[in-house]
C-alpha cells in the first residue's frame, strides 16, 4: 500500500501563483510515475502533469508553460508549482501514483480555487 499526502491548495486571485505538494509513503518503489489530475465540478476528472522516476515531465496542453512538476526522489514527494492560475484552473487536484506494476493510488484531493 502506498499513502499519499498532499497540501497547498487554497484561494487565490487570477494571475497569482500557488504550489502543491505531495509525499507518498508505505510501500514506495524504485520506480515510479508520480502525476496530479484535476477535477472540476461536472468534468471528468484530467491529468495535469506527470513525472517519470527519471525526471521525465508530461504536460496537459492547457497548462504547459504556467506549470512545472517536481519531484525529490530521495524524499518520495512530488510538487506541482502553478503560476498564472486562471479561474479555469478551478478544480479539485489529486496527487497520483503509478507504481512499477501498475497499481494506482491517489491522494484526498486538495481544492483550488481562482478567483476573477
Amino acid at each position: 500500500q502506498v499513502q499519499l499526502v498532499e497540501s497547498g491548495g487554497g484561494l487565490v486571485q487570477a494571475g497569482e501563483s500557488l504550489r502543491l505538494s505531495c509525499a507518498a509513503s508505505g510501500s514506495v518503489s524504485n520506480t515510479n510515475l508520480m502525476g496530479w489530475y484535476r477535477q472540476a465540478p461536472g468534468k471528468q476528472r484530467e491529468l495535469v502533469a506527470s513525472i517519470t522516476w527519471r525526471g521525465n515531465t508530461d504536460y496537459a496542453h492547457s497548462v504547459q508553460g504556467r506549470f512545472t512538476i517536481v519531484r525529490d526522489n530521495a524524499k518520495n514527494t512530488v510538487a506541482l508549482q502553478m503560476n498564472s492560475l486562471k479561474p479555469e484552473d478551478t478544480a479539485v487536484y489529486y496527487c497520483n501514483y503509478r507504481s512499477t506494476y501498475g497499481t494506482v493510488y491517489w491522494g484526498q484531493g486538495t481544492q483550488v480555487t481562482v478567483s476573477s
